[in-house]
């Protein structure tokens, strides 16, 4: 069948769909360069990553997150039973604040990781990158007034990060949106209904993320870039994306973690703890889903810890093995994610590294090509203890416009 006839005819039950923001974002891919998240035709690239990416570390980027699945969580419940869900202590959420959160299996090993936004007392949106509603109707089974609704298509969401990002919402005329904090939520007045702001975002760089009713996307999408054309408002695609979250940290599934309701292999998921996330853990509330198994993964150690490595030289390290010696003797983890950092101007990688070798010397395996000839060398890492980039105005309160 022709790429025609599944566009437009046949075999319609596979058609992507098309995001609430496409018709602008169609004109704008001159790449061609699309895919697919959840269902839905999804950029790639519009122009060129590297392009892209100095567009989100220099000015402001859009990022459309309509793809990402939303449920509303509603109910005298519904606290109840996302802290019976989530590792993370809910009680403790503020109202018009975002936690980040992962939750588990009772093994203890990652289903997934998101964002819940509490929107009122007894209301919440939980947003993750993969389908999700048949765990939450299991984790609410018991809880007698509780509600979950998937709301993914219901929903328009526009991520704009960037340095500039809060000047053009102040053009925009959001009204002291220059003084929400980091994760707070906030609500404007748009075209008789409602635009919610969080500033939050997937970049580890000052950004936001906006919501709106699918009928007024486009209205978004314009006054967005009619307010942000003095400040070098451009889209950006999935791998600009992946560099930014890379040089923050950010943990990617199918690259850091692999969901463990997919996982065929066994060991082949991760638990929070060797993902580097202990402090989403909270071992004083109540019964939480694999709390029995991450307390004794705690006391008796992980095996793998997720590790921030610098790596000499300009050969990126992609799917690199580790080993305890140069010589490679014993492999002791492997490369997640991996790249040459143009803002930290260095050869950076995350990687799942055996715990007793963190305090030893870590070598790595990488092949690369020249001339279309395959070469091999083997280095010596660095472990970093914090992030490769973190800057300043990620956390300032008001932000600087840039």
């Amino acid at each position: 069948m022709s790429k025609h006839d599944l566009e437009t005819g046949g075999f319609t039950a596979e058609r992507l769909k098309r995001s609430h923001f496409h018709p602008r974002e169609k004109a704008l891919n001159v790449r061609g360069a699309w895919s697919a998240w959840n269902g839905y035709k999804f950029a790639d690239c519009y122009y060129e990553p590297g392009f892209e990416y100095f567009c989100i570390r220099n000015l402001c980027g859009t990022y459309d997150i309509c793809p990402m699945q939303k449920y509303h969580v509603e109910g005298p419940d519904a606290e109840a039973m996302l802290n019976r869900m989530v590792t993370r202590d809910i009680s403790r959420q503020p109202l018009n604040r975002v936690f980040y959160v992962v939750w588990c299996t009772d093994e203890g090993r990652v289903v997934d990781d998101g964002t819940i936004f509490r929107l009122a007392e007894d209301k919440f949106m939980l947003t993750c990158g993969s389908p999700c509603v048949a765990w939450l109707r299991m984790a609410s089974f018991g809880f007698d007034d509780v509600t979950v609704t998937d709301v993914s298509d219901d929903i328009a969401a526009l991520a704009l990060q960037g340095p500039t990002s809060c000047a053009v919402l102040k053009k925009m005329g959001l009204t002291d949106i220059e003084q929400a904090k980091r994760f707070e939520i906030r609500h404007f007045p748009f075209h008789g209904d409602s635009l919610m702001v969080s500033r939050t975002g997937f970049t580890g760089d000052l950004g936001y993320e906006l919501w709106v009713r699918p009928e007024l996307a486009l209205d978004l999408w314009d006054e967005l870039y009619a307010a942000g054309a003095d400040y070098g408002i451009q889209p950006f695609g999935e791998e600009a994306t992946n560099m930014a979250r890379l040089e923050a940290g950010l943990i990617m599934p199918d690259m850091e973690f692999h969901e463990a309701l997919k996982t065929v292999n066994h060991r082949h998921d991760q638990s929070p703890l060797e993902l580097n996330l202990g402090w989403l853990v909270d071992f004083d509330k109540p019964h939480f889903n694999g709390r029995q198994a991450l307390l004794d993964e705690k006391r008796n150690g992980s095996r793998y810890r997720l590790t921030r490595l610098d790596i000499p030289g300009n050969k990126v390290a992609e799917e690199a093995i580790l080993y305890n010696n140069e010589r490679c003797s014993k492999t002791i983890g492997y490369v997640t994610s991996a790249m040459w950092s143009p803002v930290v101007k260095a050869n950076i990688a995350l990687a799942m590294v055996e715990t007793e070798y963190l305090d030893r010397d870590i070598w790595v395996e990488i092949y690369f090509q020249k001339e279309c000839r395959p070469y091999r060398k083997v280095v010596r890492a660095t472990v970093r203890d914090k992030p490769f980039w973190t800057p300043a105005r990620v956390n300032t309160t008001p932000p600087a416009d840039y």
